[in-house]
């Protein structure tokens, strides 16, 4: 129990800290970077014809405020994160946009939503970093209605995402204090589908299936400078530098992303699982 209470600490001090703030700095990149997958989610909520839906780490919001307007004016979408700034931005755009969305700062794995509460959960790339991922969906089916339905995207595996290890494998020479991926929450904690099988199945969701999907992503070339300066294990790296490193890792490191460059756009290809499950 100490151990789990120790990485939920950890990742809440991570995303309340530098990650939470280069997600908030990257906002327009990554919801354009990752448009594809809200196009997705938002296909999925209407062909589930679900009128409660809880958005699992909705970061800045772009997945939950798509959703809110497919509703009804008896529909609700709640935006969950344990990013207070991010959760910060999202309520700044719901209130922009004169969106009925609503989003709260909390840790999905222990925050009490009530009881079957909603017809359907969704994830967009939210659901990998729980301490204790057994009682986290178990916590969200418990918030799920008798059948409702559990649609979660979650990156496949490290070698089959090379653009997003692309970064750290060209710095780490420049970088040796840079730190290792590590087993546990993280990015591509849900690479092996059995083990999120029985990560499913032990947290009493049933007809469960991991589809793999490939999806190619794109964002202009001109904000690569950015994506490499503030996002990711090098990102964060780079914030501490000095200014001499920071020019070398970044040389270093945008010549490492020169095949994914086509004329004015970076182009990737991701691959990933659909999660798919009931609650009963």
């Amino acid at each position: 129990m100490e151990v789990t209470q120790q990485i939920a600490a950890e990742q809440a001090n991570l995303w309340n800290g530098p990650a939470g703030r280069a997600w908030v700095e990257s906002q327009v990149l990554l919801d354009r970077m990752f448009k594809p997958f809200e196009d997705l989610l938002v296909s999925t909520v209407v062909s589930l014809s679900a009128r409660r839906v809880l958005d699992v780490g909705c970061g800045t919001g772009a997945t939950t405020l798509a959703v809110s307007p497919l509703l009804g004016s008896e529909g609700k979408v709640v935006g969950v994160d344990i990013s207070e700034p991010m959760i910060q931005i999202a309520r700044q755009r719901a209130q922009q946009q004169g969106s009925a969305a609503q989003f709260i700062a909390a840790d999905a794995a222990t925050h009490d939503f009530g009881e079957r509460t909603f017809d359907a959960v969704i994830s967009r790339f939210g659901v990998m970093f729980f301490a204790d991922p057994v009682q986290a969906f178990t916590n969200l089916r418990n918030a799920t209605n008798d059948g409702g339905h559990l649609r979660c995207i979650a990156f496949r595996s490290a070698t089959e995402n090379p653009f997003m290890t692309a970064a750290e494998r060209a710095a780490a020479p420049l970088l040796p204090n840079l730190p290792a991926r590590r087993a546990g929450p993280g990015q591509f904690a849900f690479a092996d589908a059995d083990r999120v099988h029985g990560i499913l199945a032990a947290s009493g969701w049933q007809h469960i299936d991991l589809d793999p999907i490939d999806v190619v992503c794109t964002f202009p070339a001109a904000d690569l400078d950015s994506y490499l300066a503030q996002l990711g294990p090098v990102g964060l790296a780079l914030r501490d530098a000095d200014p001499q490193t920071r020019d070398r890792v970044t040389r270093a490191v945008r010549a490492a992303f020169a095949p994914y460059i086509h004329g004015n756009e970076v182009r990737f290809t991701s691959a990933n699982w659909m999660l798919r499950a009931r609650s009963g």
